[in-house]
């Protein structure tokens, strides 16, 4: 018979844990998704305590300080020499109460209420902004795509007027796969876009016409995001050649403006979507006007790096935008917007990837860079600024893998890629899902552009392979219809809206399988000596090859050990 001693070391030995039996090693930390963590981190980002976590607001503070400390906690280094931060200059111009826009000509004048028919704001960093008696001039989609053989800007000059421009494609609004490219939504798409074509043919006015199902979100969308303080990135001319006056007009005050103009709204938009459509003055004309307090500041990028083991100086980065919408202005009800979908769930993610690349052994070959952008909310201010400004050279970033609003409920049997058919990334989150037991599929809405509508755009226009997947609407238990509609739900009664907030019942695995999948691309990536591609065919490949980066060789360069 053993004895008592005896028989502890041998039980010991027997599991495997004499070591630790011995008080000699702990069992290492697991290198898995931690959703205790993962929870925590939403939790705390989108508590009123953060206020929304706009730029320049205490709520940054407390967000930036809170994702320095985590970082410091999992032993990552500073992005930026020392520092975890990239200071970005921006300026928050906050538009008065008197906000005007009137329609006049064919009648008596017609004022516009604000947030109701219209919002209107000025890019141009200036106490004052004003359009007097600008001719209004329908311009259809508003695009120049010489390879789509298209110029809505052809034969008129818009010099001093105020153009009047559709949302999204012609390919969507005619809904033939030859224009454009169908419905899936192209850059030109974009109301970003839309404003920068027109100040580039010298617009002194540009109004949106809204349509929820061309923007991909309703009017209350564009009144909670475009009202109140705007930011806008520090430019050494101040943004003097934005057009004087930009906005969106409701559908409702759209089509009253082509009534008042006794034109067909119908019939006008339906001629936009086909080739050789030319420019329609409406023979009314525009008076508005802004008074602006302006405040310049500096936000940060919040950047931590995990050096590599082999190829420090390469790099796969991983990225989410940590701002949101702030809080209401008093006299709208001072209603937190507190974006625990969006995107305190993305910067959650990003710590626990961060925190599993910590603990897992051996570390990558390349360095492992995650990135907490600023502004997003504001147009990709943040991620912009980054690219303009890289701390980490662009021809050495293999890759960038974004989180932006994880998915909230069980399982999928899907994984849906936005901005699908452009880069070899796409492979390698095949072969991932594969594992897991799931497929992967361009996403099911491409006309809403919702790769044009996050910080991993701001890379790919860089010639960066920049991927944004997550789980689509195929739930394992519930099936896609079940799926769609509470995504449906998501976006009419949370997206930038006060009732995005975090529950402790929200179910999130997920998000935990979308964590794990992001995981295994990433280390892949970071373990590899080859550099992702652009597929021939994809509008980003030549900017990559501008770019000059090295192409990494095939396999391997060292020897083996």
């Amino acid at each position: 018979m053993r004895k008592p001693g005896v028989r502890a070391a041998w039980i010991c030995s027997a599991v495997g844990l004499l070591a630790a039996c011995l008080g000699q090693r702990a069992v290492p930390p697991s290198a898995d998704i931690d959703e205790t963590g993962f929870r925590n981190a939403i939790r705390v980002l989108a508590s009123d305590e953060f206020e929304g976590r706009k730029p320049g607001t205490p709520g940054e503070d407390k967000t930036v300080a809170f994702l320095v400390e985590q970082f410091k906690k999992l032993g990552l280094k500073p992005g930026n020499g020392d520092s975890f931060l990239q200071q970005v200059p921006l300026v928050e111009i906050r538009a008065g109460d008197d906000a005007s826009l009137t329609i006049s000509g064919r009648g008596s004048a017609q004022p516009l209420a604000y947030a109701k028919d219209m919002v209107i704001w000025t890019q141009r960093v200036a106490p004052d902004a004003a359009v007097q008696q600008s001719d209004l001039v329908f311009v259809g989609y508003g695009i120049v795509a010489p390879e789509f053989e298209w110029n809505d800007y052809a034969g008129v000059d818009v010099h001093g007027k105020t153009v009047v421009v559709l949302v999204n494609d012609p390919g969507y609004g005619s809904k033939d796969p030859r224009v454009f490219k169908g419905n899936s939504e192209t850059y030109y798409g974009r109301w970003t876009y839309k404003l920068e074509e027109a100040a580039r043919h010298g617009a002194a006015g540009v109004l949106l016409i809204h349509d929820t199902g061309a923007a991909g979100y309703g009017w209350n969308v564009v009144v909670n995001g475009r009202t109140g303080p705007q930011l806008v990135r520090a430019a050494p001319d101040d943004n003097a050649g934005r057009a004087a006056i930009e906005g969106w007009l409701s559908a409702e005050a759209s089509r009253a403006l082509f009534a008042r103009a006794g034109v067909d709204f119908a019939a006008v938009s339906a001629a936009a979507a086909r080739p050789g459509f030319k420019a329609v003055p409406l023979g009314l004309k525009a008076d508005a006007a802004v008074h602006n307090t302006l405040r310049r500041f500096t936000s940060a990028n919040v950047i931590a790096v995990l050096p590599g083991a082999k190829h420090k100086k390469e790099y796969v980065i991983y990225s989410a935008h940590w701002d949101h919408l702030g809080r209401q202005s008093p006299q709208a009800g001072g209603a937190i917007f507190n974006g625990a979908l969006d995107n305190a769930s993305g910067v959650a993610g990003l710590l626990m990837l961060a925190q599993s690349f910590s603990r897992t052994h051996p570390a990558a070959d390349r360095s492992i860079a995650f990135i907490a952008f600023t502004a997003e909310e504001a147009g990709l201010l943040g991620s912009g600024y980054y690219v303009e400004n890289p701390l980490f050279p662009l021809r050495d970033t293999a890759a960038v893998l974004n989180l932006d609003v994880m998915h909230l409920g069980g399982p999928t049997r899907d994984v849906m890629v936005f901005g699908y058919g452009n880069s070899e990334l796409e492979e390698y989150l095949r072969e991932a899902a594969l594992l897991q037991g799931r497929v992967v599929h361009p996403d099911p809405n491409p006309e809403q552009g919702f790769y044009f509508r996050s910080d991993q755009f701001s890379f790919a226009k860089s010639g960066i392979p920049a991927l944004y997947a997550k789980s689509g609407i195929d739930d394992s238990a519930r099936g896609p219809v079940w799926g769609q509609a509470q995504l449906d739900d998501y976006t009419a009664h949370r997206y930038h809206q006060p009732g995005d907030k975090y529950s402790a019942d929200w179910d999130v695995r997920g998000a935990l399988d979308d964590l794990r999948l992001y995981f295994d691309v990433g280390n892949r990536l970071a373990r590899t000596r080859r550099f992702p591609r652009w597929y021939p065919d994809s509008e980003f490949r030549a900017r990559r090859h501008r770019a000059a980066e090295p192409v990494a060789p095939a396999e391997p360069t060292e020897p083996a050990k």
